[in-house]
């Protein structure tokens, strides 16, 4: 099996798994490796060779980097112990997945070294753990303040605004709310967002930002 690229004519080989010949006892090898009770290897540095030897192997035509992905997920599991994992490793591959495959044909093709490979390997589990981490914290706050605000009579407009605002988290809405992006986002009048926007003002739900005039705005009160 190879990994290919390019055009008819103008394909570049990125990677040749092992022949048929030996595919078997590969295989063989590395499940005996990974279903070994007792290993000793720290648990973050078996997770990142298990990735790397599975999708190295190549045993099937097609899946393998998902079957990687999934072998990487449950050797996680099973060097935190916990019936439940809080952060996906999968995703955080996925959303770097352009550098995922150069460091991967870089070590496949770099000889037995694979000191760059788990370099790469560790600073994504931390990537996704810190990402997991913040998404807990927003669903946190949000969950916190629709709390403070349950007696508050909003209108449809006015919730979806707000979700909005707490879906992308402090800081994330760039340069805060103002009547032109109310506007935009709920359909309404210049005269309606103006004094829908007043009354969030008024519940505490939104304060004023410090710029005025044209960039004159409103952000949550987290």
């Amino acid at each position: 099996m190879q990994v290919v690229s390019g055009r008819i004519g103008y394909e570049k080989v990125h990677f040749e798994a092992p022949g048929h010949e030996v595919l078997d006892q590969e295989l063989a090898n590395f499940l005996s490796w990974f279903n070994e009770p007792d290993n000793p290897m720290e648990g973050l540095v078996r997770a990142g060779l298990a990735h790397l030897w599975f999708v190295t192997v190549h045993p099937f035509e097609d899946g393998n980097g998902r079957l990687a992905r999934a072998i990487t997920d449950m050797a996680l599991s099973q060097d935190e112990q916990l019936p439940m994992r809080l952060f996906s490793l999968s995703a955080q591959i996925l959303r770097e997945r352009e550098t995922y495959y150069e460091i991967l044909e870089q070590t496949q093709r770099g000889g037995v070294d694979v000191t760059a490979w788990l370099i790469w390997f560790l600073e994504q589990v931390q990537a996704s753990a810190t990402a997991a981490e913040q998404t807990v914290a927003n669903t946190l706050a949000k969950a916190r303040f629709w709390l403070r605000h349950q007696s508050a009579t909003l209108n449809e407009r006015q919730r979806k605004v707000l979700n909005r605002l707490l879906d992308a988290g402090p800081g994330g809405f760039e340069g805060g709310i103002n009547t032109r992006k109310y506007m935009s986002m709920t359909k309404t009048s210049r005269a309606t967002a103006y004094r829908e926007l007043s009354e969030l003002v008024t519940l505490g739900c939104l304060k004023p930002t410090d710029k005025g005039g044209r960039s004159s705005g409103y952000e949550l009160i987290w």
